[in-house]
């Protein structure tokens, strides 16, 4: 059966072979699993996802919402789908058994949603997002808030949405103007607009509590001036029953490019002058805890950008074998057979860089996945301590370079199909369409730039970015034992030490106060460290498929064998060609810092 969503087998090599997520079942937490029920929950994901979220894909593309009467109206394929999603429990996945969840660490759940993401990127963001906002009450929430709306929230009655972007501020939170009012009864009367909220309005559920950013009347200047409030769409009583609906209004939807089936909306809070909200927390903190849910959501855009690459790269590649076109350059015969395209050497370039980037930027993910299962589960607070200065360190990669090379991917993918790509009878247009957002939600390619080189290389004194050369380091030498993975490995070496070096320097630079000169080029920066992240990631692979290669099964062979010519494309191909941004790095470059508006 071709292959639509995932290739089974490679996850299995992430999990089981790269990430060894049997090794979970020997933390406390996860002792009741085992490769048996992580492979059940695969296979239910799996299923769910082809029966229910693969089908109406394209038609919630072609029939995005609508604003009918205040309201927005889904085809009708999405609640059944969303159902089912909960109904399996996925959106408890890695809550506790006494919670009613799965106990799942974080990698399966992440490997079990990558399928729901491949088939159907816009159904999959409503449970997403309404995830992202019951863990949020869950670790700041108050015991009522968290009777109040979690409780229904994990049982799937409410979603959660995160409501910061305003008209005026886009993305720079510190100049909100959404102010909340203390109403003497212990909640707050909220006024302001919001914009682009994703899941901001459906049918999908009974309530929709929306976790929305806004200032106090005494709040300082600025990000530390920002406060975190729930507001429901609907009130709920102290018996659990919903109330009135609360001074919520949905202004309209705005119509995108791609990701149709995704509600983005409009949000009126206040117009009425009676728009309930409950502060999280304390005061003026409000931006510290909502980086937890966007830090969740980033890590999630990163796999949906990985998901929507994946499928277009297995749908090109199926395409690409068995469409007949064309002959070798050397076959002089008109009257021989036509070959596949996939023997077209150019073709063959273009697959692999998509294997190169979808399945590397596929690891980091997962990679991304078990770092935060180690934040929770490893032994010592210290251990969990660096684990997460690991993830803070890589947390812009995941969502910026799979957002950016995923696309690359998806565009290659429409390449492939040549004219027929271009048609929306095929679904490779849509997969480009879909993923062209993921370089803009949840922080730009530009923010997560100036907050990998302004500022988590330098947090808690380097100790991230001290871990994450250590590795590289210790992955290398291990690639020295094998002689067939040299040419591998020394464009990786001599990359990180340029980088390295280069990084030096630009913090030296910061430190001495030469702050925009240093982030005007930040974006260069991201992509060179960003290959630096998955070149590395590719050699481990590489280390994989060779010991496979040597114990392994002949059947395997051939997956291994392509394991090791994806990382020898990106390895000797795509880091050595960073030598130029590095260049520019280097000699502080000054082209677009000097640009001025008047000469454009």
């Amino acid at each position: 059966m071709t292959e639509t969503l995932l290739c089974p087998r490679n996850l299995a090599f992430e999990l089981y072979e790269v990430l060894d997520a049997e090794a979970l079942t020997r933390r406390e937490r996860f002792a009741d699993h085992s490769r048996e029920t992580f492979d059940a929950a695969i296979g239910t994901a799996r299923s769910i996802a082809e029966k229910y979220f693969a089908p109406h894909n394209r038609k919630s593309d072609e029939h995005e919402p609508v604003y009918q009467n205040g309201e927005a109206v889904l085809i009708p394929e999405v609640k059944p789908a969303v159902d089912a999603f909960i109904e399996a429990g996925f959106h408890n996945a890695q809550r506790s058994f006494d919670d009613g969840g799965m106990q799942l660490p974080n990698l399966l759940s992440r490997a079990c949603f990558a399928h729901f993401q491949s088939a159907n990127i816009a159904t999959s963001s409503y449970p997403m997002l309404s995830m992202g906002a019951s863990h949020l009450i869950e670790t700041f929430g108050s015991e009522e808030q968290k009777r109040r709306f979690l409780q229904p929230m994990l049982e799937g009655r409410f979603f959660g949405t995160m409501a910061l972007t305003e008209p005026h501020a886009g993305s720079s939170l510190s100049d909100i103007r959404t102010r909340a009012e203390p109403a003497g009864d212990g909640s707050y009367r909220l006024k302001g607009n919001k914009i682009f909220i994703s899941g901001g309005d459906h049918p999908l559920s009974e309530n929709i509590v929306h976790m929305v950013l806004a200032k106090l009347p005494d709040a300082p200047p600025g990000v530390k001036g920002i406060s975190l409030f729930i507001v429901p769409k609907f009130l709920v009583n102290d018996d659990g029953s919903l109330g009135e609906r609360n001074d919520v209004l949905l202004a309209g939807l705005f119509h995108k490019m791609g990701w149709r089936g995704t509600t983005s909306t409009a949000l009126n809070f206040g117009d009425n002058g009676n728009c309930v909200g409950y502060l999280v927390g304390e005061p003026h903190k409000g931006l510290a805890y909502m980086f937890q849910m966007m830090n969740e959501a980033r890590i999630g855009v990163g796999m949906g950008a990985i998901m929507l690459g994946y499928a277009g790269y297995l749908y090109s590649l199926d395409y690409a074998r068995n469409r007949p076109q064309g002959r070798q350059p050397d076959g002089k015969d008109p009257t021989s057979p036509q070959i596949s395209i996939v023997e077209h050497a150019d073709v063959r370039r273009m697959l692999l860089t998509q294997k190169a980037y979808v399945e590397g930027a596929f690891d980091l993910g997962l990679y991304a996945a078990l770092l935060f299962d180690d934040t929770q589960t490893l032994e010592t607070a210290e251990d969990r301590n660096r684990a997460l200065e690991l993830l803070d360190l890589l947390t812009p990669i995941v969502k910026s370079w799979p957002s950016e090379f995923c696309l690359k991917a998806n565009e290659l993918a429409i390449q492939i199909l040549g004219g027929h790509g271009y048609t929306r009878e095929y679904p490779v247009e849509q997969y480009y369409r879909d993923n062209r957002l993921n370089p803009i939600h949840e922080g730009t390619h530009g923010i997560q730039s100036l907050d990998l080189l302004g500022r988590k290389l330098m947090q808690n004194k380097g100790a991230g970015l001290r871990q994450l050369l250590g590795l590289i380091q210790d992955c290398c030498q291990r690639a020295a034992e094998y002689d067939s993975l040299g040419a591998l490995r020394q464009p990786l070496e001599q990359h990180v030490a340029r980088l390295t070096s280069v990084t030096q320097a630009l913090l030296g630079d910061l430190m001495a106060g030469k702050v925009n000169q240093v982030l005007a080029n930040s974006a260069l920066y991201l992509k060179v460290f960003g290959h630096a992240v998955i070149g590395w990631r590719w050699l481990e692979q590489a280390l994989r498929a060779e010991r496979g290669l040597a114990e392994g099964n002949p059947a395997d062979a051939d997956f291994y064998r392509g394991k090791l010519q994806a990382a020898r494309y990106f390895l000797t191909w795509e880091v050595p060609a960073c030598a130029h941004e590095l260049a520019l790095l280097e000699a502080r470059d000054d082209t677009c810092l000097g640009m001025q508006d008047a000469w454009f």
